[in-house]
C-alpha cells in the first residue's frame, strides 16, 4: 500500500508523489544533486543540515545501504526527493533497502514526482524552502507554511553538527580486497576542526601518515596551539559561515601559526578570517560531477561539490590571499592561497565521497607544507 505525499516550494509550487522512509513532516531548503551514484554518501553528509536533496538521477537505490559508505556518524538530510526508490537493491555490499533505511532513521522522503521539473524549477527560481508532508493534503496550505520558514541565512548550523569533545581517528583509505586500511606511519599531528567533517577526509589524511585530533568547532585558538599541530585543517559543514563567528575568530589566531588546509565551509571561513566576504549562490553547487579550473596549471579537474554559499575572491586580495581555482560552469571561485604564508583552501571535495579522484593532490600539497615547516 501506497501512502500520497505532497512536496510544497514557499514559491507555490507543489508535487505530489508518494511516500519515501518515514511518514510525518520534513522542512528545509530545497536543493538538487547532480551525482548518479553516492547517495548514501550524500544522506550522511552532515553539510546538507537543513536542507532537502532532490537526486536528479532518476532511480535511487538500486545498490542499498551498507554499513562501510556512511561518511558521519547518522544521516543529516533533513528531507530526500527522488524520481524512483529501487525496493529490490542488488548489491553483495547492501544490508538494507533505501526506504528501510530512511524510515529506520526517521526521515521523510517523497519519490513518484517529476524530478527533472523540480531540478529545473529549483535553477530557474533558485533553492527555496519547501516542507514535504504526508499529513496535509492541502499544497496551498503546505506551501504558506513554507514561506514562513526561516532560511539558511544567519543560521550557524555547524553546532548541530560538530562532536562535543575531541577525539582520535584510526583508519585509513579503502581498499577493495582489504576494506578500511591501517593509518600510513605518523609523521605530523593535525589538529581538524569539526564543523561537519566527513569520515574519507579523516582517511586521506591518515593516509598519508597525520596523526588527527578531532576537536569541536567551537575550540579556541589557544587550545589548539597547546596541542602542537605540525598542520591545522577546516572541515566542510552546513549553514552560513559568516553566522559562526567563533570558528571565524579561532581561524585568524591561528594565521601565521601552522599551515592551514581549508575545504568546503572552511574555504569560507578562511576567507571570512582574512576580512573577506561571501554570499549565497541560487541554487548551490551539488553533485560529483562540475569542472574547476586550476589556474596555476590550466589543468580542469572534475570535483565533487556540496555548497549553497561561496567567498568573494576580490574581497581578500588585500589580505594577501590569491584565487587559484575557479568553478567552469558560473565563474564562481573555488580555491585559493596566501601569497606568503602556508595557507590554501578549495571550495570543492577532494576526498572524493562521491565524486572523481583527479583533486586527492591536495592532501599531498598540505603534507608538503607541513614538511617545509618541520
Amino acid at each position: 500500500m501506497t501512502r500520497p505525499a505532497l512536496l510544497a516550494l514557499a514559491d507555490g509550487r507543489v508535487f505530489r508523489g508518494e511516500a519515501l522512509g518515514a511518514t510525518g513532516e520534513a522542512h528545509g531548503e530545497v536543493v538538487f544533486n547532480t551525482s548518479m551514484t553516492g547517495y548514501q554518501e550524500i544522506l550522511t553528509d552532515p553539510s546538507y543540515r537543513g536542507q532537502m536533496v532532490c537526486m536528479t538521477y532518476p532511480l535511487i537505490g538500486n545498490y542499498g545501504i551498507n554499513p562501510e559508505d556512511v561518511e558521519s556518524r547518522r544521516p543529516w538530510v533533513d528531507g530526500f526527493i527522488v524520481k524512483e526508490a529501487c525496493p529490490f537493491p542488488s548489491s553483495w555490499r547492501s544490508t538494507i533497502p533505501l526506504d528501510d533505511y530512511l524510515r529506520e532513521n526517521g526521515i521523510v522522503g517523497i519519490q513518484g514526482i517529476d524530478t527533472r521539473a523540480l531540478t529545473r524549477h529549483l535553477r530557474d527560481h533558485g533553492a527555496q524552502e519547501g516542507i514535504i508532508s504526508t499529513e496535509e493534503p492541502d499544497g496551498a496550505r503546505l506551501a504558506e507554511r513554507a514561506r514562513a520558514l526561516p532560511g539558511l541565512l544567519g543560521r550557524d548550523l555547524v553546532t548541530e553538527v560538530s562532536v562535543d569533545s575531541p577525539h582520535g581517528w584510526t583508519e585509513g583509505p579503502w581498499d577493495l580486497a582489504r576494506g578500511y586500511t591501517r593509518p600510513a606511519t605518523t609523521r605530523f599531528r593535525v589538529v581538524a576542526f569539526d564543523s561537519g567533517i566527513k569520515r574519507n577526509i579523516l582517511r586521506c589524511l591518515a593516509g598519508l601518515g597525520c596523526d588527527v585530533e578531532v576537536v569541536p568547532a567551537d575550540t579556541g585558538a589557544a587550545a589548539v596551539l597547546e596541542r602542537k599541530p605540525d598542520g591545522v585543517f577546516l572541515s566542510n559543514g552546513p549553514g552560513d559561515p559568516e553566522a559562526v563567528l567563533y570558528l571565524v575568530e579561532a581561524v585568524r589566531g591561528l594565521i601565521g601559526r601552522a599551515p592551514i588546509f581549508g575545504i568546503c565551509l572552511g574555504n569560507q571561513i578562511l576567507g571570512l578570517a582574512f576580512g573577506g566576504s561571501t554570499y549565497k549562490l541560487k541554487f548551490g553547487h551539488h553533485g560529483g560531477n562540475h569542472p574547476v579550473k586550476d589556474l596555476s596549471t590550466g589543468r580542469v579537474e572534475i570535483t565533487a561539490q556540496n555548497h549553497g554559499f561561496a567567498v568573494d575572491p576580490r574581497s581578500v586580495e588585500k589580505a594577501g590571499l590569491i584565487e587559484t581555482h575557479v568553478n567552469l560552469n558560473d565563474g564562481t571561485s573555488e580555491g585559493m592561497r596566501h601569497r606568503e604564508l602556508p595557507i590554501f583552501s578549495v571550495q570543492y571535495h577532494p576526498e572524493a565521497s562521491p565524486g572523481p579522484h583527479d583533486a586527492h593532490y591536495l592532501f599531498r600539497r598540505f603534507v608538503d607544507l607541513m614538511t617545509k615547516g618541520a
